[in-house]
């Protein structure tokens, strides 16, 4: 990688980062868009795989005492469910099927939230959340708004859903990286090395995007999580349709 395009990756990371750290998941979505203009489907998916695990895993320290281990364990245990069945369907995705996935999204987060009646705290939901949000996570490399579905009536606070989210997002990831890694050996030894160095990137951003989330209300948090995810969703919808 050259110098210039090393230190937009860089500032790509950082940017994202931070705002997976107010958000808990729209930073997620702008890289792999970012990604994807580089990289194959496949191998944007393991990068992207990488760094967010550097993000959500810091992201979970950082508000370790807020996430619901419970939660967390049966919604992974549904994703690992998804990864068993998509690996023996044979699963490979392509840019078009990722931006079409990830474009849709948003509308699940204007639906009003009477309508639904899922509840990550119960058991049976949790599970139905990580098979699904699961399947989406190794097809489209992101779902953070399928899981916030789960999360409308828990009763959680902004704290406790980030937190939360960024815990099941590292054993997501994780099991993506583990589902595509053979994409990853079309990677070069300085292509690893750039990444290996965005790691700390991604915590130097989740870090100022936690300071962030501190002074930020519920309501606005709620009401920039929409608008933000609903303008990003729309670019993959557009670049999905053109590419058909």
């Amino acid at each position: 990688m050259t110098l210039p395009l090393t230190a937009a990756f860089f500032a790509v990371v950082f940017l994202t980062s931070t705002l997976s750290g107010i958000f808990g998941m729209a930073g997620g979505l702008i890289l792999l868009g970012c990604l994807l203009l580089a990289l194959p489907a496949s191998v944007a998916i393991v990068v992207h795989g990488v760094i967010q695990l550097a993000s959500n895993g810091s992201r979970a320290w950082l508000s370790r005492r807020y996430i619901a281990p419970r939660i967390v364990a049966l919604i992974a245990s549904g994703g690992a469910v998804s990864a068993v069945v998509l690996a023996w369907l044979g699963y490979h995705p392509d840019v078009t099927i990722v931006s079409l996935l990830i474009g849709v999204m948003p509308v699940l987060v204007w639906i009003p939230r009477r309508w639904f009646h899922f509840d990550a705290s119960r058991p049976g939901h949790a599970l139905a959340c990580g098979v699904i949000a699961g399947g989406l996570t190794i097809a489209a490399g992101v779902s953070g708004p399928t899981i916030d579905l789960f999360f409308i009536r828990t009763g959680m606070d902004r704290r406790q859903i980030v937190a939360t989210k960024a815990a099941v997002q590292v054993i997501a990831h994780a099991i993506k990286i583990i589902f595509y890694a053979g994409s990853a050996l079309a990677l070069s030894a300085d292509q690893w090395g750039a990444i290996a160095l965005a790691v700390p990137v991604a915590f130097l951003g989740t870090r100022a995007g936690n300071g962030v989330l501190r002074r930020l209300s519920n309501a606005h948090f709620r009401y920039w999580t929409r608008w933000i995810v609903t303008v990003v969703g729309a670019v993959y919808l557009i670049q999905g349709l053109m590419a058909l």
